[in-house]
């Protein structure tokens, strides 16, 4: 199958280890993947502060983009929920609107990929640790991101999936949010670093780098143990 990839701004500038796991499993599966060098923002930031037509004018350029694209594969939830939900709502009642329905049917968010669309579980990995998982609110209530990374960590070969008592509530991220309100997002951050130190986890992993990167960044500045990985670094782990 030839896949078109969708590598977030963030992952392509702070985390492309992210984005070269992706790749290196796909591959191993026997799949082409191509990448649009000149992709950027798929228009989240500006979308979620409310600059609409901002976020259009930045999400024309990505429609354009993947116009001949037969099908998508993205390595975050969160940026997979703006292409798949949000982009129906942001060109509603203009002339791109049905463009926008036929690319967001076309976009998969990569454990939904492996498993609903591919019906893989098993990629081939090896990691020997015990890891907990995070569900990002973005995959987990607007992609319906839940059994499928759960189902590919359970057949990582040497890997104890270990569940944490809040693993669906909010790291506290959520962009600007945690710029706007920064005492309440550090709260919430610290709910979730508390849960996932109790498990004993080697590591917090989850679908969204957004998530991994204001959880690390908390428990590094108050020296907490906590390790954390995406998903697809861990699948691609032999």
């Amino acid at each position: 199958m030839k896949i078109s990839l969708f590598i977030p701004c963030f992952i392509d500038a702070c985390y492309p280890q992210v984005g070269i796991s992706m790749v290196k499993v796909l591959e191993r599966l026997g799949h082409q993947v191509e990448y649009p060098e000149d992709f950027t923002c798929c228009g989240q930031p500006a979308f979620n502060s409310g600059y609409w037509d901002e976020a259009r004018a930045v999400a024309e350029k990505v429609l354009a983009m993947y116009r001949s694209a037969e099908i998508i594969v993205g390595v975050s939830g969160s940026c997979g929920a703006m292409m798949m939900t949000f982009y129906k709502e942001l060109f509603h009642g203009t002339p791109l609107e049905a463009e926008a329905k036929a690319h967001a049917a076309k976009v998969w968010e990569f454990s939904d990929f492996l498993v609903t669309k591919l019906g893989v579980t098993d990629v081939g990995a090896k990691f020997p640790a015990k890891v907990t998982f995070h569900d990002g609110c973005h995959g987990l209530r607007e992609v319906g991101l839940k059994k499928q990374p759960r189902a590919l960590l359970a057949k990582v070969q040497g890997l104890e999936l270990i569940e944490m008592d809040a693993a669906e509530s909010c790291c506290g991220f959520g962009g600007t949010f945690s710029v706007k309100f920064p005492m309440i997002s550090t709260a919430m951050g610290e709910v979730k670093c508390d849960s996932a130190l109790k498990t004993k986890a080697d590591y917090i992993v989850s679908c969204d780098s957004s998530c991994l990167m204001h959880i690390q960044g908390l428990a590094d500045r108050q020296k907490k143990p906590l390790r954390t990985m995406h998903l697809a670094e861990v699948l691609a782990k032999q």
